[in-house]
């Protein structure tokens, strides 16, 4: 009886998915997203850049400990520097032109 019971929600739940329209966005939305995908971007460089900082420390620390605890340990291998991505700074999209008005005969 439960089995019934599920598989029926489960058809009624997937036959009214299936029916309905795509969300239409508007410019306004469209901006809107695109900025979130920007913060979210930035959001990232921002981790990376504190990892790399995390991880510069750790190395040192490691080093520093290593060398004073008498072991020899090979040199550091050449990374990348951290590179600061900075704060966010949104992109301001510029107005749409106002279409030019036709002038009457």
């Amino acid at each position: 009886m439960k089995r019934l019971l599920l598989c029926s929600a489960l058809v009624l739940a997937f036959s009214a998915h299936a029916k309905l329209p795509a969300p239409v966005l508007t410019d306004e939305a469209k901006a809107k997203a695109a900025e979130a995908a920007a913060k979210t971007a930035h959001g990232n460089k921002v981790e990376a850049y504190k990892l790399c900082l995390s991880m510069d420390r750790a190395a040192g620390n490691y080093f520093k400990n290593a060398s004073t605890g008498g072991k020899t340990v090979k040199p550091a291998q050449a990374a990348p520097a951290c590179v600061d991505p900075g704060p966010f700074v949104p992109v301001v999209a510029a107005p749409a032109p106002a279409a030019p008005v036709a002038p009457k005969p």
